[in-house]
């Protein structure tokens, strides 16, 4: 918690239970670290990474719910964005429809919160076309397709562990807007926030070197309520 400035916290659905998410949210709290709602497909066995097949109507309802129970253990009865997770958040990226119905759960709940979702993706066009705040995401620990989706964690180099390559890569994509996808290519992206796995090996350290090295760049840290 020390070495962020939001926080996506699992809602039950893919991990999580009621005496974790108090836990967590108190963590963020006593730390002045934001909190948003990380729901996902039901499926606790896969962690929420596998895909299903689900109706528009059943994805908002399932994030609904979760927003809800997770917004209950805040001090503020508040949140300030909403990132979805796994499975959820890839079939979304690409599938408008999916998309949209997940936007317009949100702001169902709360028209001012955030959705936090994949630079350049369906996320973003739905967010924007239904008049919610958005945050583009880029990943300090995932690689990218050349399209900018996030390469399949089944295939080797998917996700990134090493500290040097995690900053050399997330500086970049923070002040010149670029990254190289996996099979070398440059690509252009826009980076509001950056996300760090709490199951990535060495998150811990990974998050305290990026945010030390983000910092000695002279580029704050803050909440992205503060930037979009």
């Amino acid at each position: 918690m020390p070495y962020i400035s939001s926080a996506n916290i699992a809602c039950g659905f893919h991990a999580g239970d009621p005496m974790w998410m108090r836990q967590t949210v108190s963590m963020a709290e006593q730390a002045g670290v934001a909190i948003g709602a990380h729901p996902s497909l039901p499926d606790l066995m896969g962690f929420g990474r596998r895909e299903m097949k689900i109706a528009p109507e059943e994805a908002k309802n399932y994030v609904i719910y979760q927003i809800g129970a997770l917004q209950a253990f805040t001090s503020a009865k508040l949140l300030q964005h909403v990132k979805p997770h796994g499975a959820l958040y890839n079939m979304g990226a690409t599938n408008e429809e999916l998309a949209v119905a997940v936007a317009e759960g949100i702001r169902e709940v709360n028209a001012n919160l955030i959705l936090v979702g994949l630079a350049g993706s369906a996320w973003i066009k739905a967010g924007q076309q239904i008049g919610l705040r958005v945050a583009s995401e880029v990943f300090a620990d995932r690689a990218l397709n050349p399209n900018g989706t996030l390469v399949s964690r089944g295939q080797p180099g998917a996700v990134i562990c090493d500290i040097d390559i995690i900053v050399t890569r997330s500086l970049r994509m923070i002040t010149e807007g670029k990254a190289i996808a996996i099979n070398g290519e440059e690509i252009h992206i826009q980076a509001d926030t950056i996300c760090l796995h709490g199951d990535t090996p060495g998150a811990v350290t990974l998050a305290q070197s990026l945010r030390q090295r983000i910092e000695a760049a002279g580029i704050a840290v803050v909440p992205m309520s503060e930037l979009v």
